[in-house]
């Protein structure tokens, strides 16, 4: 299942919105809106949707004659004692506007001191979250979000966690051959979503695309019912070109 031309967008929007709250920063009285383009080396309407999404997020503002200047976060971001609420604010109110966008819970995974960890989730009732049956740090081979930290770790790091981690049959569908999966996991292209297919949870697929800022191994991920497996492919679509707020309050 291919993604789009704009599979590693959200990447790349991250390192330009970064550098643009770094010219804006630089001054306070604020910057022209063809300024910032010119520096960001960006056509005039990639930088104008990038400086909406940011002023959507609350990073910049708007001003009266068109330019730009610092908005709420951006300054909140500036306080030791704030930097963290706000980054965690930004990320659940980035999850829940994913999540009603692609219609299903939406996760956020982090591999931390050898072990998967998943600090945000974001569902509702009609969007539930998938049931955790199983410790999710002994599934990652049998998750879409598990497989797709793995992917992102070296070999080494891959084996040392299935050393720690037997791979048991959690369906019929559970590859349980830690060969096979380290074969799969070298294979995986970074621009396509790794996907569980009732690997998992029986009557539950997943979709999860690489969320990583600097040295941190994360992924965002989705669930839903089967019944809904005609959607997969868009909304793991939608998931991917979708994730440039949550990847950038992850990076800030």
């Amino acid at each position: 299942m291919a993604l789009g031309s704009g599979a590693i967008a959200p990447l790349y929007s991250v390192r330009y919105a970064l550098r643009a709250l770094e010219a804006v920063a630089r001054r306070p009285d604020g910057v022209g809106e063809d300024e910032l383009a010119t520096e960001l080396q960006l056509p005039p309407r990639q930088a104008a949707g990038l400086l909406r999404m940011l002023a959507r997020e609350s990073y910049l503002r708007e001003l009266d004659d068109g330019g730009w200047c610092a908005g709420e976060a951006l300054l909140r971001l500036g306080g030791e004692d704030s930097r963290h609420q706000v980054r965690e604010e930004k990320l659940r109110q980035a999850l829940d506007r994913l999540g009603r966008s692609v219609g299903a819970a939406v996760y956020v995974g982090r591999y931390v001191g050898g072990e998967l960890t998943v600090p945000h989730v974001s569902a509702a009732p009609d969007r539930p979250a998938v049931h955790q049956w199983v410790d999710l740090r002994s599934a990652a081979h049998a998750t879409a979000l598990g497989k797709c930290l793995l992917s992102q770790l070296d070999h080494e790091g891959r084996e040392d966690h299935f050393s720690r981690h037997p791979t048991a049959r959690l369906t019929s569908r559970t590859v349980t051959d830690h060969r096979v999966l380290l074969a799969t996991l070298e294979r995986q292209p970074a621009t396509m979503p790794v996907l569980d297919l009732q690997e998992y949870a029986v009557g539950t697929l997943c979709a999860a695309v690489p969320l990583t800022a600097g040295a941190t191994v994360g992924a965002l991920a989705l669930s839903l019912p089967i019944g809904q497996a005609h959607r997969l492919r868009e909304a793991a679509e939608t998931l991917n070109d979708q994730a440039a707020p949550a990847l950038l309050s992850l990076s800030l």
